[in-house]
């Protein structure tokens, strides 16, 4: 190495150490070297399914909460509903998994005793927000089944399924699966009423739910016999291929991105622009694009949807991202036909 070359060389490695002395005060001490993954890891795969009943506990009205007394009288509130929710849950052999903001997950050993303990959750937290004048109730969600236990949490199907019973819980209501209902003794099965059938995201059949009769029955609301369900499906054309949504496919992605279930040529049209989804016997499109969604119902004129939903029916068009008028290449024909179940 000739010495030109040789204090060029050394000038540029002066230069790097300059600008890493600069920086390097600003990197933590104690910046860890080895890659970790953020949030909770995925439980082990030699972990165990064991059964056990899910329970979850959420505040509603809590937002109402924080704007009428402030975060730090609601946060001392929401704390002494969990506590609440705990307290309960512990007489019957529940185990707090964990609070998640206004929400509690508690884990059971069998379904008996975790509806007897959302009965008494819903006692107590009647009595709690009388005495304090405060609009505050519980949702409550339960369902059972097999659920893996990793680092200090639950996870499976068993979980997600409680999850979708509280999102569809009132204040003041308890709602279980009809497959827990069916794993309750004789006793307590007499204290849950069906409620309905629904189409719940994520699951291949309909799921049947039921509702615990907690309160006093003259504060019950009485129900009408359930309707027979339709067999309804939905016939979907898009040039020359058909798609039939019933039973068998519950949904269908739209957009121009390749994972979706009809690819739609169109640079109006959003990579992810739309689904239709089985709704128990009907069907709803739900726009969740840039330039929205419009549809055409026979007879009727054209409707513009933008990050919102519609029932279809009878016969129309679908067109992604413009009106019909103005290109119609690229639409998605449905029609409607309903029978008898």
């Amino acid at each position: 190495m000739d010495r030109d070359h040789f204090e060029v060389s050394r000038l540029s490695a002066f230069c790097l150490l300059s600008v890493y002395s600069t920086f390097a005060p600003v990197v933590p001490r104690a910046f860890p070297y080895t890659v970790r993954s953020v949030g909770p890891s995925p439980p082990p795969m030699s972990s165990a399914a064991q059964a056990m009943a899910v329970l979850f506990a959420d505040v509603s009205g809590s937002t109402r909460l924080y704007e009428q007394v402030g975060d730090v009288s609601a946060l001392a509130t929401i704390g002494e509903c969990m506590a609440l929710v705990q307290a309960a849950a512990g007489g019957h052999a529940g185990r707090l998994v964990k609070t998640i903001g206004d929400e509690a997950m508690v884990v059971f050993p069998t379904a008996n005793q975790a509806l007897a303990a959302a009965g008494e959750i819903q006692l107590r937290m009647s009595e709690y927000a009388r005495a304090r004048s405060l609009q505050l109730s519980l949702r409550v969600g339960l369902h059972c089944g097999q659920a893996i236990e990793s680092q200090n949490d639950v996870y499976g199907d068993c979980v997600n399924v409680a999850a979708r019973m509280v999102a569809l819980a009132k204040g003041g209501q308890v709602i279980l699966t009809a497959a827990m209902a069916a794993d309750l003794s004789a006793e307590l099965r007499g204290k849950v009423r069906e409620v309905d059938v629904l189409t719940v995201k994520g699951k291949e059949k309909d799921i049947v739910i039921m509702e615990l009769v907690w309160q006093d029955s003259a504060e019950l609301t009485t129900l009408t016999t359930r309707p027979k369900l339709r067999a309804a499906r939905l016939e979907l054309t898009y040039g020359t291929r058909a798609i039939e949504l019933g039973l068998a496919t519950m949904a269908v992605a739209i957009g121009r991105d390749a994972q979706n279930d009809v690819v739609i040529i169109d640079r109006l049209a959003s990579r992810m622009h739309a689904r239709i989804e089985r709704r128990r016997d009907k069907f709803v499109l739900v726009d969740q694009s840039s330039n929205g969604t419009f549809v055409t119902i026979d007879g009727e004129g054209e409707i513009q949807l933008r990050r919102e939903e519609l029932m279809l029916r009878g016969r129309g068009r679908i067109s992604f991202g413009h009106p019909y008028a103005a290109d119609p290449a690229e639409t998605l024909a449905y029609a409607f036909i309903e029978g008898d179940a």
